[in-house]
């Protein structure tokens, strides 16, 4: 889970708390994440952490067991984007996993229709919307096949966006962690998003699309998307499903990495 930065577009509520600790419908969003990848049978966790680390590992500590739900710290938050932050996390990537933008709100309904998409090396979650803007990670699609991942796709090339989580199964893992390290060489990496790799990669023929239409998520990068991730939670917190405590559901092993600057 990539949540090492400070959401400077949330400011001033977050000049002392980090985005993932803000509190929506109540309960912070990183502890939200924890519990839908838990209850979906998630039972390693690792969420890279920047600004204001120790409150985001206050939040953390207690949901499973101390080797369940662990923090990797980013000390380049301040000066990097997240393509560093999944560059510290690269020795993690050693089996199947799941990539988690910090700032993303799902239902469970989402990670589980993830979880049953076919076994390809790189599986990215998408959504689609009538119009998107210049801020969305914007995709092309040709027979559930990513082409292209990027925010400067024209709206003729855009069929759907990122919703910030993605899936490695097979050979997967490796490729992105070797595409990583070869990312992080480049002059400009520190300013560069993960994101960039998987268009290389989608570029490739390695990148397959899980289109998640009519199922809800958020993503939280301003005020009014904070309003929409809290009317969002509160409905959840009057489902049973979503307001059970933590549980582990299942014996899988997925690692999780950390964003959101």
């Amino acid at each position: 889970m990539l949540s090492a930065g400070q959401g400077r577009r949330l400011l001033p509520l977050t000049a002392e708390v980090p985005k993932c600790a803000l509190q929506i419908g109540g309960r912070s969003l990183v502890e939200w994440q924890i519990a839908q990848l838990m209850r979906c049978g998630v039972d390693q966790v690792t969420v890279i952490v920047g600004f204001e680390a120790e409150k985001v590992e206050q939040l953390v500590r207690g949901h499973g067991r101390s080797n369940q739900i662990t923090t990797l710290y980013n000390p380049f938050f301040a000066v990097s984007d997240n393509l560093a932050s999944c560059w510290l996390a690269r020795n993690l990537m050693t089996e199947d996993f799941i990539l988690l933008n910090g700032d993303t709100l799902f239902e469970t309904a989402v990670l589980e229709r993830l979880l049953d998409a076919p076994s390809r090396p790189v599986t990215l979650v998408t959504d689609r919307k009538p119009a998107y803007d210049a801020d969305d990670m914007k995709v092309t699609v040709n027979e559930g096949k990513v082409l292209r991942v990027g925010k400067i796709l024209s709206q003729e090339q855009s069929h759907g966006e990122s919703i910030g989580m993605l899936l490695f199964r097979g050979s997967g893992p490796g490729l992105f962690s070797d595409a990583i390290d070869r990312a992080m060489r480049g002059p400009d990496a520190l300013r560069h998003w993960y994101l960039s790799v998987i268009d290389e990669m989608a570029q490739a023929g390695l990148v397959w699309t899980c289109p998640i239409q009519g199922l809800k998520w958020a993503e939280v990068d301003c005020v009014a998307d904070l309003e929409d991730a809290h009317h969002l939670a509160t409905s959840w917190s009057d489902n049973s499903e979503h307001s059970a405590s933590f549980t582990i559901t299942c014996p899988q092993r997925f690692s999780e990495p950390d964003p959101n600057r």
